[in-house]
C-alpha cells in the first residue's frame, strides 16, 4: 500500500518566462487556485497523507506563505529544495530520507487530471506492493509524447518509446507514477542521458525489464492536461472555469477533499476561511459547513 507521495515542483519554467522569473510556475493561478493545488488534490484523493514537495532552490518561502504549517488540509507536507534540474528520477534521490523503505507515488507539479473514474483509478494504484504502475491516456498525437504499448488483458507494458517517429501506440505516459520501495536503488543506478539528466523513461524501463511494470488508464471522459507552455496553461485554466461555473463544484478544493476524507473538521474549515479572507474560494468553503 502506497502512503507517501512526491510532487515535483522544480524546473525553470522557461517556456513561461517572464511570468516565472519572479514566481514559481506551480504558484501561478489555474483559474481560481494556485497550480500546486491540482497535483496535491490528486495525492489527497489517493488518500496519501505524507507528501514531499520538491521546489527550486530559493523558492521555499513562496510556498511557506501558501502552506504556513505542516498540517495543512490534514496532510503532512515536507519541502526539499533542488539546486538544479537533474531529471525526474532525481526526485527519489532528493527524497530518499522521506521515502525510506516504502512505496511512493510521484506526480509532476504541472500536470492536471480530471475525470469521474479518477478516485477509483487512484485507489487501484495505491494498492501496489511490488513493481511500478504508470497512468496512461489516449492522445491524438502520440509522436509528441512518451508512449507505451500494452497487453490489454493483463495491463503489462510491452514497449516504451519517447516521442516515436513511427506509430507504436496512442497511449501517452502521463505525469503520474507509482513505485515500490526499490525505486531509490533503481534511480541510483541510472546514468544521465545525452542532455545531462536522469530520464523517467529509463527508470520505468528498469521495471519493464523485470516484467514488473503495469498500467492504469484514465479512460474516455477523463482529462489530462499539461501546463508547460503559456498556451496550455490558459487552456487548462479555461477548462477549470467552464467546469466549475457549469457544475457549481470546485475542482481541487483541498479542504473539501480533506473533509470528505475525515482528516479535518468544521473548525478547520473556519480557520481556512479566515486564512483566505473575503474571496470566492472562502464563500465556497462556507457552503461545506
Amino acid at each position: 500500500m502506497i502512503k507517501k507521495g512526491i510532487i515535483l515542483a522544480g524546473g525553470m519554467g522557461t517556456r513561461m518566462s517572464p511570468l516565472t522569473k519572479a514566481v514559481n510556475k506551480q504558484l501561478l493561478p489555474i483559474y481560481d487556485k494556485p497550480l500546486i493545488y491540482y497535483p496535491l488534490s490528486i495525492l489527497m484523493l489517493a488518500k496519501i497523507k505524507d507528501i514531499l514537495i520538491i521546489v527550486n532552490k530559493g523558492q521555499l518561502n513562496q510556498y511557506k506563505k501558501l502552506f504556513p504549517n505542516k498540517k495543512n488540509f490534514g496532510v503532512n507536507i515536507t519541502f526539499k529544495e533542488q539546486s538544479q534540474p537533474r531529471g525526474l528520477p532525481d526526485a527519489f534521490l532528493i527524497g530518499k530520507d522521506f521515502i525510506k523503505n516504502s512505496g511512493v507515488a510521484m506526480i509532476l507539479g504541472d500536470n492536471f487530471f480530471y475525470g469521474q473514474n479518477l478516485s477509483g483509478l487512484l485507489a487501484n494504484c495505491v494498492k501496489l506492493k511490488n513493481g511500478a504502475k504508470i497512468v496512461l491516456h489516449s492522445v491524438k498525437n502520440p509522436e509528441a509524447f512518451g508512449v507505451a504499448k500494452i497487453n490489454i488483458k493483463n495491463k503489462k507494458i510491452i514497449r516504451i518509446k519517447e516521442k516515436p517517429k513511427k506509430f507504436i501506440s496512442n497511449y501517452a505516459i502521463t505525469g503520474l507514477y507509482f513505485f515500490d520501495k526499490n525505486v531509490i536503488n533503481y534511480a541510483k543506478n541510472l546514468k544521465p542521458s545525452k542532455r545531462g539528466e536522469l530520464e523517467i523513461i529509463d527508470l520505468i524501463n528498469q521495471y519493464k525489464l523485470k516484467n514488473k511494470l503495469s498500467a492504469e488508464f484514465l479512460g474516455r471522459g477523463g482529462a489530462w492536461l499539461d501546463t508547460g507552455s503559456i498556451s496550455d496553461y490558459y487552456k487548462t485554466s479555461t477548462f477549470v472555469q467552464a467546469v466549475e461555473n457549469r457544475q457549481g463544484f470546485k475542482i481541487a478544493c483541498l479542504e473539501e477533499i480533506a473533509l470528505l476524507n475525515n482528516w479535518i473538521n468544521n473548525k478547520d474549515i473556519q480557520n481556512a476561511i479566515k486564512f483566505y479572507g473575503n474571496c470566492e474560494y472562502s464563500s465556497y468553503l462556507k457552503k461545506l459547513i
